[in-house]
């Protein structure tokens, strides 16, 4: 069995670098939704530091519905917003020109539904990293799974970058000399500063 884990867009690195470890992550798809973690939000660093990406949902925060179910709020115009903050982030990363048309349009893909819409990303960003890591869904919910393979909500915005000093992969960013060394950002930020070497740095990070 894989380790079972909510439904991330454009996960942290440490979402990525679990997956790659395991192997195989079964995504929680009998989930209610739930405000403040990462199933809508991604954490970027921009010059004046950290920036917190939200895809608005219809119905808002407090909604109770199925994950699956949950729809993104297309009549706000958070898909130009997030990009132009993408983009005066990282137009100077060393790999920025090299995925900037794809994760534009994985930006601007027109999808309805939350989870699908994740699902898509990170199947693509699986690819872009050229990692064999296996994505299942949950048949049920269980309230319980064995300690070492639930991973549900325990990757959280309010905890992301805990163990700041020992974390890894460590790598240059763009706004290092200005904010110093942000851990476990969306994959993103690995991305756009090493590119095809990603992979490399987190497989030899896993200890």
């Amino acid at each position: 069995m894989g380790l079972v884990i909510d439904c991330q867009i454009f996960p942290s690195i440490d979402f990525i670098k679990k997956g790659i470890e395991s192997k195989h992550i079964i995504i929680e798809s009998y989930e209610y939704f739930k405000k403040s973690s990462f199933r809508n939000r991604y954490v970027i660093a921009g010059a004046n530091g950290l920036i917190n990406l939200t895809v608005p949902v219809a119905g808002g925060r407090e909604q109770k519905k199925l994950i699956t179910e949950v729809e993104i709020d297309n009549t706000l115009n958070w898909r130009t917003k997030h990009w132009r903050s993408i983009e005066s982030s990282y137009n100077k990363a060393p790999f920025f020109d090299y995925y900037r048309e794809e994760i534009k349009s994985l930006i601007f893909l027109e999808e309805e539904k939350l989870f699908s819409f994740n699902i898509f990303i990170l199947n693509s960003v699986h690819k872009m990293l050229g990692v064999n890591t296996s994505v299942g869904f949950t048949k049920e919910y269980k309230k319980f799974y064995e300690d070492n393979t639930d991973l549900r909500n325990k990757l959280l915005p309010g905890k992301f970058q805990a163990n700041q000093d020992n974390w890894q992969p460590k790598y240059a960013q763009v706004f290092q000399d200005r904010l110093g060394f942000q851990p476990n950002l969306s994959i993103l930020d690995l991305l756009f500063c090493e590119g095809p070497n990603s992979s490399n740095l987190i497989e030899r990070s896993i200890v």
